[in-house]
C-alpha cells in the first residue's frame, strides 16, 4: 500500500513529504492507522546529524493510531484496537528487561537503524530504496508497520491527538522526576527547562508530592504556563542569576532534585544543575546532548564530601506496559493534565513550519494531524 511520510534524506534540517511503498506486517507485527503525532526534539536530531542514523528514514516516534491490520501470529490486538507507539520495543528477556528497565532493552542498539527486528525494512522509494523506521514505528507517516512490542494498547475514550503525548513527552518528563529522580513528599525541585518534557518533569514533581518546584527557562510565556502546571516558583535566565535565586529560595541549602530537561544539555548546565543540588541531592539528566558535548567538568572533591549524584534517564525509567496505562488513569482522575499541553497543531505538510517553532521556543508541544 501507499502512505505519506515525511522522508529525511540526510543531515539536511528539512524534512521532505514523499509517497512510499509499505508492505503487509509480518509475523508479530501491526499495520497502524495514525492519528497523531507529537513532535519532539529528538527527532529533529536526525535533521541536525546530531543523531548518528541511517539515511533515508521516516522519523517520529510519539504517535498514536489505530490497528488496521494484523499479522500473522497476532493475538493480543485486533483491527480497531486503539494504541500509542513507543520507541523501544523491550524483548523481556535480556538483562535489563528482566531487571525492570524495559526501556534499556539491548534491542535500543538498533532504533537508529530503522530495519524491523528480522533486519528488514518495510517501507520503500517508489523505485525500491529501503526507507528507515525511526526505533522501527516512524510515526511521521499516514500508517506504519510496527512490532508488538512497541505498541501499547489505550482504551478509545482517550482523544488521539492527547494521547500521544503519553509515547514520550509525559514518560520522559513526569516519569524522570517520579522514578529516575525520587522526588518525594516534602522536597524542592529545580527543572531546568519547561518544553514539552520539562512541563512534565514539572507536573511530576507535584504527584510525587513536592512543596517547591523551581522552573527555569528563558521563554517568559512558558514561565508562566509552568505555574499552570504545579511550578511555585520560576526563574527567567534572561533576568536573574539562578544559582543566586535557587539558594535565596531555599535559604542556601539547594534542591533536593534538579532535572535537566533541555532540548540540548551542554556541559556548563550540567556544571550549574550540581551548584544548586544540596548535599547528598540528585542532578538527572534528561535532555539530549548535540555533537560535540561529551564532557563535563565536576569537582570530584565536592561530590566525594557532599555525597552528590548525577544521573542519567531515558524516558524517564518508565515502564511503557505498566506505567502508559497509570499515566492515563491520572489524567481521567483530573490529576495530570493533557490538553494543556498541545499549543498548536499541523497537518503532514506543515512539518518542518512545526520544528520551527519547536526550535524557536513557540510551543510546549506541537502535534501532527493526520487527515485521512
Amino acid at each position: 500500500m501507499k502512505t505519506r511520510a515525511a522522508v529525511l534524506w540526510g543531515p539536511t534540517q528539512h524534512f521532505e513529504i514523499e509517497e512510499l511503498e509499505l508492505d503487509e506486517p509480518k509475523e508479530g507485527e501491526l499495520l497502524i492507522k495514525l492519528a497523531a503525532t507529537g513532535l519532539c526534539h529528538s527527532d529533529w536530531y536526525f535533521a541536525t546529524g546530531d543523531s548518528p542514523g541511517r539515511y533515508p528514514i521516516v522519523a517520529g516516534h510519539e504517535g498514536a493510531g489505530i490497528v488496521e491490520k494484523i499479522g500473522p501470529g497476532v493475538t493480543d490486538f485486533r483491527p480497531g484496537d486503539h494504541v500509542l507507539l513507543t520507541f523501544i520495543p523491550p524483548c523481556g528477556k535480556c538483562r535489563w528487561c528482566l531487571s525492570g528497565i524495559p526501556v534499556l532493552c539491548d534491542r535500543g542498539a538498533n532504533v537508529t537503524i530503522g530495519a524491523q527486528l528480522d533486519g528488514t525494512f518495510r517501507l520503500h522509494t517508489q523505485d525500491g530504496q529501503d526507507v528507515g523506521q525511526f526505533a522501527m514505528i516512524g510515526c511521521f507517516s499516514e500508517w506504519t508497520v510496527a512490532p508488538i512490542d512497541a505498541v501499547v494498547k489505550i482504551d478509545p475514550d482517550i482523544p488521539l491527538d492527547k494521547a500521544c503525548l503519553v509515547s514520550c513527552a509525559v514518560p520522559t518528563g513526569a516519569g524522570a522526576a517520579m522514578f529516575r529522580a525520587g522526588v518525594r513528599p516534602g522536597d524542592t525541585v529545580a527543572v531546568i527547562g519547561v518544553g514539552g518534557v520539562g512541563m512534565n518533569a514539572v507536573q511530576g514533581a507535584m504527584l510525587a508530592g513536592a512543596v517547591r518546584v523551581i522552573a527555569v527557562d528563558r521563554v517568559p510565556w512558558k514561565l508562566e504556563k509552568a505555574r499552570e502546571f504545579g511550578a511555585t516558583h520560576t526563574i527567567d535566565v534572561n533576568r536573574e542569576d539562578v544559582v543566586q535565586r535557587i539558594m535565596e529560595i531555599t535559604d542556601g541549602v539547594g534542591c533536593d532534585k534538579v532535572l535537566l530537561t533541555l532540548d540540548h544539555v551542554k556541559p556548563e548546565h550540567v556544571g550549574l544543575a550540581t551548584q544548586v543540588t544540596r548535599k547528598a541531592g540528585r542532578t538527572v539528566i534528561v535532555g539530549a546532548s548535540g555533537r560535540g558535548m561529551d564532557h563535563i567538568a565536576v569537582t570530584p572533591r565536592e561530590f566525594m564530601l557532599l555525597a552528590k549524584e548525577i544521573v542519567g534517564t531515558i524516558f524517564g525509567h518508565s515502564n511503557p506496559k505498566v506505567d502508559i496505562p497509570r499515566f492515563f488513569d491520572l489524567y481521567r482522575a483530573g490529576k495530570l493534565k493533557l490538553d494543556e499541553l498541545v499549543t498548536k497543531t499541523y497537518s503532514l505538510d506543515q512539518i518542518n513550519e512545526g520544528y520551527c517553532d519547536v526550535i524557536e521556543g513557540r510551543v510546549i508541544r506541537g502535534v501532527l494531524l493526520f487527515d485521512h
